[in-house]
């Protein structure tokens, strides 16, 4: 059986000087599916961000970039499902994870913030009960925790840019089996791709859509 879908969000900061970080995926995610589905963003001040609708297979659904900066992202999460009156288990968050490599994404239920503090804030307003879409940005290093914030406000390099890319892609083809025969099915495709080797990535965000 399908799961409903009302609303997902893509996590990011907003400006020029942080389009191509790491820290950004939810915003890539969040452009290359309105451009996949046909929609367009545009600002809506009520919500704290930009706002987009698309429809997936019979489903509409509105897609949010807050534009409050990270760690406030839970104002436009909860301002937008409070007026539509969207049940928090039918919003899907898509965000940068750390702890997944470049090119993996997945696909998960409740559960934590795991120190990202978009996630934390969206957790403290709405509470746990949502789906999350964590895109793989990769990680600094071992011991190398200190240079955490630095790795997500830097750009990616191409060959991570175009395995990011590509887990975006390959969550976006997710979407319509979540929506249609269930999350369980949906994360079995994503989970069990396989990752290309990088010689053959050709792709960049800009290719891809990303503003």
């Amino acid at each position: 059986m399908g799961k409903d879908l009302d609303l997902i969000v893509g996590l990011g900061n907003p400006g020029a000087e942080h389009q191509r970080t790491r820290h950004n995926a939810g915003f890539w995610f969040a452009d290359i599916l309105a451009q996949t589905c046909g929609g367009t963003f545009r600002p809506e001040n009520r919500f704290h961000g930009d706002v987009a609708d698309v429809s997936i297979g019979s489903q509409r659904i509105r897609l949010l970039k807050p534009q409050t900066y990270m760690n406030d992202s839970g104002r436009a999460v909860v301002a937008l499902a409070a007026y539509y009156k969207i049940p928090i288990e039918n919003v899907l968050v898509a965000y940068d994870e750390l702890d997944l490599e470049p090119g993996r994404a997945q696909l998960k239920f409740d559960g934590g913030h795991g120190g990202h503090n978009g996630m934390r804030d969206i957790v403290q307003c709405i509470g746990k009960a949502f789906w999350r879409l964590r895109l793989g940005i990769g990680h600094p290093g071992k011991g190398r925790r200190n240079e955490v914030v630095n790795y997500v406000l830097r750009p990616a390099s191409s060959d991570d840019e175009n395995d990011i890319i590509d887990a975006i892609n390959a969550s976006i083809d997710a979407l319509p089996v979540f929506l249609e025969q269930g999350p369980d099915k949906a994360k079995t495709q994503l989970h069990s791709r396989g990752v290309e080797p990088r010689s053959y990535k050709k792709q960049s965000a800009s290719d891809a859509g990303v503003k």
